[in-house]
Parts: C-alpha cells; structure tokens; sequence
C-alpha cells in the first residue's frame, strides 16, 4: 500500500507508531518498522543523551528498516537537555524525528541540515499550518479522541482531518481513535496520508510494558477515559482509575485556584509504576479513547498485516463496487 508517507520514509505500510512514554523503547520501535511501519523511540523516556544513544544502539541491532526518535516539548517536573538530545539523535544517524508539544522552530535547523525528516503532532489546523511554515515535512493531525495532549478545542477527527487536508500542502497522517483496517480506510478518505496509533500499540504482546496495562486496556471501553489537566492548558487524556478520580475531584473542588502541588502525587514519576510495575491505579497515565475498539493483544506483525488487509478487502469489495 503506497501513499506519499510510505515514500518518503521507505516503508512498506502507511502505519506510525507515535513516540509514548515508558513505551516507546527500542523493541517496540523495532517490532512495528520490521512489520512494515514506522517505530519510534520515545526520547524523553530516556532521560539523557547518553541512555537515549545506547537505547538507538539497541534498535539498530533489532531492526535495519527505519525508525524514529520523538522529542516532546511539554512542561515537566525534570529538566531536559533538548540540545543534548538532539545531538545524540543527529549523531546517532536517525533519520526520521516526530516533534510534539511546543513549536520545535528552534531546532529544525539542526534537523533538516542533517537531512532528517520531521513529523510534527498538531491538534488543531492553525498549529498545522505553522508547522508547516517553519519546514516540517509532515503533520501528525490529532483529534480529540487521542490518548495524551489533544489540545483544547476539541475538534474530534471526522472534522478536523477533513479541515486539514483542505488547508495543507504536505501530507499528513490521522491519531486519534486508529485502531484497525476501518481506520486506516477512514482516515484516507478523509485526507490523510496514513494512520498513527498510540495506545492500539500499547496492547500487542511486543510491547515492554507490564501485563496489566494490556489485559487493561483490552477490559476498557470508550467511556472509561477522562479529561484531565485542563485548567492548567496541558490537557491530557487517560485511562480512568482510583488516582484520576482524585485529579478530577481536585479540580473541581479547586478551581482556579489548584495548583500543580495539588495533583503531582497522582501526575509526576508514576509512569514507570503503571508501565513497568503494574499498578494500574498509581497515577494518570495517557490513554486514547479507542480503547473501545481493542479485544485482543496480538503482535505488531500480526496487527500491521490484519488492518493492511482489512483496508485492502473494504476498498476492494466493499468500496470499489459502490463507485
């Protein structure tokens, strides 16, 4: 299945496996870009340039098709080395980066003068466009539906895919509720030039993340994710548990006048309980709403080749006839 975004990255199918963090490691990259995506390496997960050099190390020994780094510019509770890191990514010879949260103007002039292609997560058309301003050769369109930051206007994807594909010149690829075959058809028709699917990862036996998570995942349904962190403009969706409950009854007996002292038991450090321990109530960790479309944990090969043949059979026979 060719598109412009399997062209230009030289992969086989229209399918990126967003940068998550405590998920995306080197054997979840690996997995999906030797099924025929695109893997990424979430950055910041790392925490140096040092750990995040040995982890791209570690991909290259898993994997010789291409694969991503994702660095995310969003408010954190540590300090970040942004420079360091993305020397170790030029250096490490990586040549796909998918940039998120804050605009990345600052470094897309290291990136592109080492030829690296960048991806730029955008919920809305206006951030779309200006990413596009500055040089980013794609646009990862976000709709309301997505696990993580979705922005605040919460425009979902049926809208704002379309609305994209009006206004941009370079192609763009569809998150948010991507989850299968109907997916990938949907997001096509719509505009996109492919699919990014985040927590629909997280559920495949390749992924190094704990059991619970998965069987968790699979037990969810579209109601069971919660709006959090909006009084602070940095709103995040996730899987619901006993920790988000109490983020959401603190902002609602708060106000404005919560502070980031009010929640941080339940939003700093607790990713590494949740993903590599297992305690699916210690703190709010990003989920999408499509959870309701997820019944099993399957591989990533296994999963990449039924959504390519599930999009094949609904053009071909379900599709084609009606034109």
């Amino acid at each position: 299945m060719k598109t412009a975004i399997t062209e230009m990255f030289g992969i086989d199918y229209p399918i990126v496996q967003g940068g998550m963090h405590y998920v995306g490691f080197a054997e979840m990259a690996a997995a999906v870009s030797n099924a025929g995506g695109l893997g990424f390496i979430t950055g910041l997960t790392q925490g140096t340039p040092e750990k995040l050099a040995n982890e791209i190390a570690r991909c290259r020994d898993m994997t010789d098709k291409p694969f991503g780094v994702n660095i995310t510019f969003l408010p954190t509770f540590a300090k970040v080395d942004y420079p360091g890191i993305v020397h170790t990514v030029i250096e490490g010879g990586v040549t796909v980066v998918e940039t998120a949260g804050n605009n990345p103007k600052e470094i897309m002039p290291y990136l592109k003068d080492a030829g690296i292609k960048v991806i730029h997560k955008c919920t809305s058309v206006r951030h779309a466009l200006k990413a596009q301003e500055i040089g980013c050769d794609v646009v990862s369109v976000d709709g309301f539906e997505c696990g993580g930051h979705p922005g605040e206007d919460d425009v979902p994807n049926m809208i704002l895919l379309p609305r994209a594909a009006a206004e941009l010149d370079i192609p763009f690829i569809a998150s948010g509720g991507m989850a299968n075959g109907r997916s990938l058809v949907a997001a096509l028709a719509l505009g996109a030039q492919g699919i990014n699917m985040g927590t629909r990862f997280v559920a495949t036996r390749d992924a190094p993340v704990h059991d619970n998570v998965k069987n968790g995942i699979v037990a969810a349904t579209e109601l069971d994710t919660r709006i959090i962190l909006r009084p602070f403009r940095n709103t995040e969706r996730v899987l619901t548990n006993a920790a988000v409950e109490r983020v959401v009854q603190k902002e609602k007996e708060l106000g404005d006048s919560i502070t980031f002292d009010d929640i941080k038991p339940e939003v700093a450090g607790v990713y590494p309980k949740v993903m590599v321990e297992g305690d699916m109530d210690a703190g709010a960790w990003s989920c999408g709403m499509v959870v309701g479309l997820i019944d099993d944990i399957p591989t990533c090969e296994e999963l990449i080749t039924r959504t390519i043949a599930e999009a094949r059979d609904i053009i071909a026979n379900r599709l084609a006839p009606l034109a």
